[in-house]
């Protein structure tokens, strides 16, 4: 009998025809690699939406066109709610995507924070070591004595060349990740990506404005490989009129690619780039399952009218006259029985000249259980230090105990001096000082939204005229010491911090 002179191929498991077939997908888009990936590094259910995969369209042209050593033609630059997937999307898929099949591409990655930016790279390690990732690329590595998660390199093994000759290693690309004010001497990148360069809680400070447009003008804008063909991609959802994307438009000499895409266009149609994305919003909302209509107004409760309508709306103008709508506040004769307060606060915001300048507001403000607010009474004079006091300490005893009593401190020793000589003089009430941060308009803006919302009340009383008056030409008025007791007393009944961050 003859024997078989042709040596048998190894069979293909139907595991491994899926593999390669699945492969093929995701080397063709990234919107299928993120789907398919998603599992390995969220405990959440991918909710796919439109924008994810436009975005996605974007980025491989982008990772296409530096692959083929072509012109770069613009900085990309996204504007979209938070929530809505863009860090999972351009700063923890995409580089690992590239990486599939542009093993050497070097990546430079930013955040406003340190912690940020390496939380990003952690999760993007950790997909390359999964098992599910190590199954479909067994050829791409993290090099183990460079596998730091602020500093990764990637490495690709390849077999050898001739029979016999042993598997090699070719060193890849790699991944740093830095923040603003941080270092990025000696690094390059094919690809730079910031995101969210701005912390939202430092969004009006003309400080950290200027240090993170400075920091990514002069600083990360010159850690190019190949300045002609490096891209740059930078996301956030937009906080300040000149944030690292107002700032990037301003600047003439700029090409832009602006993808601008507004949580809601039923007030945020014109922010919306390119105009005809339009077709792709459906009850005029971005995305109705992450962003629905309810979810939207709890948001502008949290927010204020000022960051809805730069986070969500990507508008961030300026807060002008008419902050506060007037006529939405109801007038009540009494007030509702005891049982329906939840909490009651006099917030004071102190002057010390008599008879001229700023006034001395003490504003009394309840919580009601079901939500409401009521502004039952204002003090409000021009009285010198002592007489001030007194009035404080007589208005506490007015109130009674049941009422707690806010002080804002003025900055320096002498505003601090003063605050602790006042909470003396109120020793058996239940009192609290802070200095507060940002402007008056930023302040003011949470209790607006309720005020514009019909939630807040006032108790009919003679001081009803300059309360709603002062309100009435905010920012503009000639005075702001209601707004800022009032601002002081909601935030405290609230019991929530001023420009929080959605994530």
């Amino acid at each position: 009998m003859m024997e078989a002179t042709l040596t048998e191929k190894p069979r293909i498991s139907e595991e491994e025809i899926r593999l390669q077939a699945q492969r093929e997908i995701n080397n063709r888009s990234l919107f299928e690699f993120i789907k398919y990936f998603w599992s390995q590094i969220s405990n959440d259910e991918f909710r796919s939406n439109w924008h994810i995969e436009y975005l996605c369209t974007e980025l491989e042209k982008e990772a296409r066109r530096v692959a083929a050593g072509l012109p770069c033609e613009y900085d990309l630059i996204i504007n979209v709610p938070p929530g809505t997937t863009k860090t999972m999307t351009c700063s923890i898929m995409f580089p690992a995507w590239c990486w599939t099949q542009w093993y050497w591409m070097r990546f430079i990655t930013a955040s406003y924070s340190s912690p940020l930016s390496l939380e990003s790279a952690e999760y993007s390690r950790d997909l390359i070591q999964s098992d599910a990732f190590k199954a479909m690329y067994p050829e791409l590595e993290i090099k183990d004595d460079k596998s730091a998660k602020g500093n990764f390199k990637v490495i690709k093994k390849v077999p050898g060349i001739g029979e016999g000759r042993m598997e090699r290693t070719l060193l890849g690309g790699n991944r740093f990740s830095t923040s603003v004010k941080g270092t990025v001497t000696g690094f390059h990148g094919h690809i730079l990506i910031w995101d969210d360069l701005l912390n939202p809680e430092e969004a009006v400070s003309e400080v950290q404005l200027e240090t993170a447009n400075r920091w990514n003008n002069q600083t990360l804008s010159m850690r190019k490989t190949d300045k002609a063909v490096s891209a740059t991609i930078g996301i956030m959802q937009r906080l300040h009129q000149n944030d690292p994307t107002g700032n990037a438009l301003d600047n003439k000499g700029r090409n832009i690619r602006h993808i601008c895409l507004p949580g809601e266009i039923r007030n945020y149609k014109d922010q919306l780039k390119p105009p005809e994305l339009i077709k792709f919003y459906k009850d005029e909302l971005l995305d109705p399952v992450r962003l629905s209509w309810d979810v939207l107004k709890k948001s502008e409760a949290i927010l204020g009218q000022y960051g809805y309508a730069g986070q969500i709306g990507q508008d961030p103008t300026p807060l002008g006259g008419g902050m506060f709508k007037v006529d939405h506040f109801s007038k009540i004769m009494t007030l509702p029985s005891p049982v329906n307060f939840q909490l009651s606060v006099r917030y004071w915001d102190k002057a010390g000249s008599q008879g001229k300048g700023a006034y001395t507001v003490g504003v009394r403000m309840h919580k009601l259980t079901n939500g409401r607010f009521i502004v039952d009474d204002v003090v409000r004079g021009q009285w010198a230090s002592e007489e001030r006091e007194r009035i404080i300490k007589q208005t506490a005893i007015a109130d009674g105990g049941n009422v707690i009593i806010g002080l804002e401190q003025e900055p320096g020793s002498g505003g601090k001096e003063s605050a602790d000589a006042t909470i003396r003089s109120l020793a058996g009430f239940s009192c609290f000082k802070e200095s507060p941060t940002g402007d008056k308009v930023f302040r003011a803006d949470p209790y607006s939204v309720q005020v514009n919302n019909g939630n807040v009340s006032l108790l009919v009383g003679d001081w009803n005229q300059a309360y709603v008056e002062e309100l009435r030409f905010f920012p503009f008025s000639t005075y702001a010491d209601q707004i800022d007791a009032s601002s002081g007393a909601f935030k405290k009944l609230s019991g929530k911090k001023i420009a929080r961050r959605i994530i």
